[in-house]
């Protein structure tokens, strides 16, 4: 235990110090605009913490648009719960993992119809009355990395996004374009995993 710790007027002092150090660095920041927010990574949760935004931001009362690539007739948790927040603009826009779906030229379709969804929920976020404040991409970042779109594209309208818009990007293998334009990037980092153990993905925690 530190001396600190045992001494309770220390440790006020060097809480109050922390405080003033953080309240600076608060002051410091000047802009203020939406974000472009990358989860990848090989571990658990890119998914999870997107949809735990999308409730944050509806618990706001904001408008979110959620848009899911690859994903398609499995039906999940997260599928039902959004349902009962009106505030959140619930696509499905997947045909499947490609290991289900089996044909390359539905998957492109399908990731095509899904994108043009986003980019007519970022252009509707211009202007003075911005009709979303969040967009969730899921799963986007496979459909980059399968060929379903092409990168260049995707990373041209996301780099000019509207002041008033955050938008969050899913999934594995983010291509380095997307994480150069990014303001915020997650690595999702794999310690364990239950499936490895011979556990089944379980209701209510992996879907």
């Amino acid at each position: 235990m530190s001396e600190e710790a045992r001494d309770p007027e220390a440790h006020r002092a060097a809480m109050k110090k922390l405080k003033a150090e953080q309240d600076a660095k608060a002051r410091s920041k000047q802009h203020k605009r939406g974000v472009l927010i990358v989860n990848t990574g090989n571990g658990k949760g890119k998914s999870t913490a997107a949809f735990g935004m999308a409730i944050r931001a509806a618990g706001h009362g904001q408008k979110v648009g959620l848009v899911q690539f690859i994903k398609g007739k499995w039906k999940t948790g997260e599928q039902e719960a959004i349902k009962r927040f009106p505030e959140i603009e619930h696509i499905v826009s997947g045909e499947g993992f490609t290991w289900n779906s089996q044909d390359h030229e539905k998957d492109i379709a399908a990731a095509r119809r899904g994108w043009d969804e986003a980019v007519r929920i970022i252009a509707a976020s211009r202007g003075d009355t911005p009709a979303y404040n969040v967009l969730i991409l899921d799963e986007l970042n496979i459909a980059l990395r399968y060929g379903h779109l092409p990168v260049a594209e995707v990373v041209g309208v996301l780099a000019d996004l509207p002041t008033e818009l955050s938008v969050v990007v899913t999934g594995r293998d983010a291509p380095a374009e997307l994480i150069e334009v990014a303001h915020t990037v997650t690595e999702m980092v794999p310690v364990k995993h239950a499936f490895k153990a011979g556990i089944k993905a379980r209701k209510g925690v992996d879907f």
